[in-house]
């Protein structure tokens, strides 16, 4: 059991309103309670780093008096999370040096130092380690365990939970934990997460990704297959040909002569000139190699569209659209609660009855971002849509300066990407030809 108690003599003093020697009395008596009923106790010295700095004798004695009541382990806790890294090396040296007390150490983030003062505590000589999966908690949160653990075992080389064969096979698991917790909040995962952000082991400018590609290591501190996590090279303005080389391999594409690559480099410039952000739109880029390198990519074609809203009492939506397939048209109409939904079912109705594989594709993230503000409402905007499958997820983009014009590109393009794949690995690419 984890209980806590003051070891600053503020919050003694000022807060609980009692007497310095009250206070150590009332640590021993909960600690020794707990220890007659057979319950082990970890400690938690509260304020521990501010007391040390206003009364550093007083803050001791909690400690010793914890200690010797029976707490198993006593935890240095930096509650505000306004220590320094160098003042808690200092402080946590001298604790050591003056108890017989196991120690642990428990930091918020306040000061944006709870990961380091935590590590720091460690190579200080403490023990044992408290904070939180992406390092959710009260305030500016805790010490992040997703950045702690790796660091702890792979830079430090210490053993955690346990022996070492099952300490790796447990870390790979902390991407996907770090993500399950984070689905579980209802938060957005925060990409540039050390370690576990999918961002951590992105690279994009051309020089990196060349380098990337002959050893990973001259960009990358760890390898991210140790903790579950997996390197990505980002299409945009600053490729090169190495990156757009890898990238292409990663889809299964080769090319035949380096125009084939040049014509892409070109291809993306342009369209980052007009505000796209490929980095992260894999299903458009593919189709930008494909094209590029002469592949047929459309398997269908989108004739016409309209879309027309309403209301009196409520509002009502309504899209009607047209699709070719090789030759025949299909007419289909979608009721949706706005323009993009309802052009959306209009154009899964259409697709539907020549490719029912797209049933099982559902629609996972919708974004829009103003590209310039200069025109206010007219001016253009960037569609990124986010497509999933049993398990399996990509994602289109799309500018323009009608908002419904760039999603219905954008949907076309995750639809025929998806279609693109499957006929692939079924090993029928006459759509492809």
């Amino acid at each position: 059991m984890v209980i806590f108690g003051k070891s600053w003599n503020l919050q003694v003093e000022d807060i609980l309103k009692t007497t310095l020697e009250e206070n150590l009395r009332m640590i021993s008596g909960s600690i020794d309670f707990l220890r007659k009923k057979g319950i082990q106790v970890i400690f938690d010295a509260e304020h521990y780093f501010d007391g040390f700095k206003a009364d550093p004798d007083y803050a001791l004695e909690t400690i010793r008096v914890a200690t010797k009541s029976g707490a198993r382990t006593v935890v240095l806790c930096d509650t505000n999370g306004g220590t320094l890294t160098y003042d808690l090396e200092q402080i946590v040296v001298k604790t050591k040096r003056n108890t017989d007390a196991k120690l642990g150490i428990h930091c918020h983030n306040d000061s944006g130092l709870a990961v380091a003062n935590t590590i720091t505590a460690v190579h200080s000589g403490v023990s044992h380690v408290q904070g939180t999966i992406n390092g959710f908690g009260e305030r500016c949160g805790n010490a992040d365990l997703c950045q702690v653990i790796p660091t702890l075992k792979f830079k430090m080389g210490l053993s955690i939970l346990g022996s070492d064969e099952i300490s790796l096979s447990r870390i790979k698991d902390i991407t996907n934990v770090s993500r399950y917790v984070y689905e579980l909040a209802n938060i957005p995962p925060n990409i540039l997460q050390p370690y576990v952000g999918i961002g951590a082991f992105a690279h994009k400018a051309g020089m990196h990704v060349d380098a990337i590609t002959k050893n990973s290591g001259a960009y990358e501190h760890i390898n991210p297959e140790l903790i579950g996590n997996k390197r990505r090279l980002l299409i945009s303005e600053l490729a090169g040909k190495a990156g757009i080389i890898k990238i292409a391999s990663e889809y299964g594409l080769q090319f035949d002569n380096n125009e084939v690559i040049e014509n892409i480099l070109i291809r993306i410039k342009a369209l980052e000139s007009e505000g796209y952000h490929l980095e992260n739109a894999d299903a458009t880029m593919f189709l930008i190699m494909m094209k590029e390198m002469g592949k047929n990519i459309e398997l269908f074609k989108v004739k016409r569209w309209e879309v027309f809203t309403s209301k009196e009492t409520e509002t009502t939506v309504r899209a009607k659209i047209t699709v070719d397939v090789k030759g025949t048209e299909y007419e289909e109409v979608g009721e949706g609660v706005g323009p993009v939904h309802s052009l959306d079912l209009a154009l899964r109705k259409a697709l539907l009855r020549r490719f029912p594989e797209l049933e099982q594709v559902s629609l996972v993230n919708y974004k829009v971002t103003v590209v310039e503000g200069f025109s206010g409402t007219s001016s253009s905007v960037r569609v990124f849509i986010e497509f999933r499958n049993n398990g399996y997820s990509w994602a289109a983009t799309s500018v323009s300066r009608n908002i419904t014009e760039a999603s219905e590109i954008a949907l076309s393009e995750g639809y025929i990407y998806w279609l693109l794949v499957n006929s692939h690995n079924r090993g029928d690419r006459n759509d492809q030809r």
